[in-house]
């Protein structure tokens, strides 16, 4: 890996994209190193350097299903893998002319050392440019997921798996959440329509918006005034679930990077608002949203870096939001990385972790007082089966039904799960405490 880096400012763009797919297949995540060497790709050709890591990640496992039968032997060769993958990924899902895809990456592989192999790269390459319906076809079947979270959603979603297979490799729309504390939802897809941007209102949210075309967030009208934030549809639906807390004392278990918690002050003006998580760093993104969205006079905000799992309130909590750790299977589609990032031995660890924070928030809530537990998951182990769990063994936990026709209804609970065109997979459930 030393050669790669020492010369990263000469690397070619696909080059560039290798090693960000490396640096991923290594641990990292990908906004991490997405900040890292956006910096060193031109300012032109970083809409490209995007769409393509992106992309590639998000078709990994379809990539690697229709690599294999054109191999003799398995590369065994991280770097290799990968420049096949993102030649194959031009050819195949965008409109790149393939001369300049295949050429561009048998560079790549020169570059980045490989030269003695550059000769199988471009005959794979050449043969699928020969032949590509086929091989789009081929991509298009394959489920794209590694087999341990196949097997899962199998079980889980046995009715809705070759949907939601297909649906977790598309791109998420871009969806804002405007602040009506400023401005009414109506009022800004006006002035959107007046700056010819594309949008439309959201179906289930009453104050989402989704752009109908990508572009710089902070370019569009508003953005600096705190007219809008970014957030899927799905997860806006957390503070329309919520019960009045207008004079409340309100607790955002697992606050960070702060859309609940500015949804929230957009909707109520609680008595006071905590703001938790373990993150400082991630906590300071939830003050700079304040402060964007104007929403710091709104009520008595606290903002304390402490693990749920232990943390004590001041003072007994008439509502617990726990947006709870978890897989994150749910908004894959935004976090491509996820795939390669997320292992089968992680999911169990997640729901031990998720039941000790539920547990002990509990303990918090006043009688009377609501919780509601929400993941961006669509595994049961971390939804519908960690609330069947509570419930059996907390004599005092009611659930309030969610009378939505939204989502799939569970044992407790609803599940959304990620759809093309509309929102990720997110999973709510109210809970009451009686006693």
């Amino acid at each position: 890996m030393s050669q790669i880096q020492s010369s990263a400012k000469n690397l070619n763009l696909r080059a560039q994209v290798v090693k960000t797919l490396l640096a991923v297949q290594n641990g990292q995540s990908l906004t991490s190193v997405l900040n890292q060497h956006i910096n060193i790709v031109s300012e032109r050709d970083r809409g490209l350097y995007h769409e393509l890591s992106l992309g590639c990640l998000r078709q990994w496992y379809s990539l690697k299903a229709i690599t294999l039968p054109l191999l003799t032997k398995p590369l065994d060769n991280e770097a290799l893998e990968s420049c096949l993958y993102l030649g194959l990924y031009q050819l195949l899902c965008t409109r790149i002319p393939a001369h300049a895809a295949i050429s561009e990456t048998v560079n790549a592989v020169k570059q980045l050392g490989f030269e003695p192999m550059s000769g199988l790269v471009n005959a794979i390459l050449r043969r699928v440019s020969r032949e590509t319906e086929e091989f789009q076809t081929a991509l298009g079947n394959s489920h794209g997921l590694p087999s341990w979270l196949f097997k899962r959603l199998k079980k889980d979603w046995p009715e809705q798996l070759t949907e939601l297979c297909q649906n977790l490799k598309q791109t998420a729309p871009l969806t804002l959440r405007v602040n009506q504390r400023q401005i009414s939802r109506d009022e800004y897809l006006e002035i959107l329509d007046e700056e010819q941007i594309g949008a439309h209102a959201c179906d289930l949210s009453d104050a989402g918006i989704v752009l109908e075309q990508t572009g710089n967030i902070t370019q569009l009208p508003g953005f600096e005034e705190g007219g809008f934030s970014v957030q899927d549809e799905h997860a806006q639906l957390c503070a329309m679930l919520l019960p009045n807390l207008d004079d409340k004392i309100v607790v955002d278990a697992c606050a960070a990077p702060g859309g609940k918690t500015a949804h929230i002050l957009e909707r109520f003006q609680p008595k006071k608002l905590i703001a938790l998580d373990h993150d400082a760093k991630r906590l300071l993104r939830v003050s700079e949203n304040l402060e964007r969205l104007e929403l710091n006079a709104q009520a008595d905000v606290e903002i304390i870096t402490a693990d749920a799992a232990k943390w004590t309130a001041p003072e007994p909590v008439d509502c617990i939001v726990l947006d709870a750790p978890c897989s994150a299977i749910g908004v894959m589609r935004r976090h491509p990385d996820i795939r390669l990032l997320r292992q089968s031995a992680d999911i169990q660890q997640t729901a031990d972790l998720q039941k000790q924070i539920l547990n002990h928030m509990w303990g918090q809530l006043k009688v009377g007082g609501t919780l509601l537990y929400i993941t961006c998951s669509i595994l049961k182990i971390e939804n519908e089966q960690q609330m069947v769990n509570f419930f059996a063994e907390h004599a005092d936990a009611e659930e309030i039904k969610i009378e939505e026709n939204w989502g799939l209804a569970q044992i407790h609970g609803r599940q959304l799960l990620p759809e093309n065109g509309f929102g990720d997979g997110f999973y709510y459930c109210r809970i009451q405490k009686t006693a």
